[in-house]
C-alpha cells in the first residue's frame, strides 16, 4: 500500500436513479452510511469504494475514458488497490469500513457510459462496505487497508 494513497473523489445521490453529485466532504455515520446518500440507513450497503487505477485499467480495456461519476461509486481512491475480500477493513481518514462484497457493475453502465462499459468494469468495480466507525470524510484523506483476511 502506498503512503500516498488518498481519497480522490466523493460522490452521492439522493435516490437510486438520480445522477451522482461530486462533493468535497461527506458525513459518514457508523452503521448507517453517508448522510444524504441513497444507501444511508440500509442494512449492509453503506458505502461503495473503487480505485482510480482499476478505472484506468477498465478504460484501457474499454478503449475510452470511464468517468468516475458515472460508475455510481461513493468513494474513489488513488494510489492503492481496494480489497475485495469480505471482512477486509479500510481506513479512509477517520472512517473505518469493512468489505461486505465485491461491487458488481450493473447493466445500466452500458446506457450511461456506453456499450461495453459493464464488461470493462467487471472485476474492477470496487467493493461494497459497511461503516464500522464514522466521521467526516474529505477529498485528500489518507487511505489504507488495515486488515485483509485474504
Amino acid at each position: 500500500m502506498s503512503d500516498h494513497a488518498r481519497v480522490s473523489a466523493l460522490h452521492v445521490a439522493k435516490a437510486t436513479r438520480l445522477p451522482m453529485r461530486s462533493v468535497e466532504r461527506v458525513e459518514v455515520e457508523a452503521g448507517r452510511g453517508i448522510v444524504g446518500d441513497r444507501y444511508h440507513g440500509t442494512k449492509h450497503r453503506h458505502v461503495t469504494v473503487q480505485s482510480q487505477e482499476a478505472l484506468d485499467e477498465a478504460a484501457e480495456v474499454y478503449g475510452r475514458p470511464v468517468p468516475v461519476e458515472l460508475t455510481r461509486r461513493n468513494v474513489t481512491v488513488s494510489g492503492g488497490a481496494v480489497p475485495r475480500t469480505p471482512g477486509a477493513r479500510l481506513r479512509l481518514g477517520p472512517v473505518l469500513l469493512e468489505v461486505v462484497r465485491v461491487a458488481a457493475p450493473c447493466k445500466l453502465l452500458d446506457d450511461t457510459i456506453g456499450v461495453g462499459a459493464q464488461e470493462a468494469l467487471r472485476r474492477r468495480a470496487g467493493s461494497v462496505c459497511r461503516v464500522l466507525e464514522g466521521g467526516e470524510l474529505e477529498l485528500g484523506a489518507a487511505y489504507a487497508v488495515e486488515h485483509d483476511p485474504a
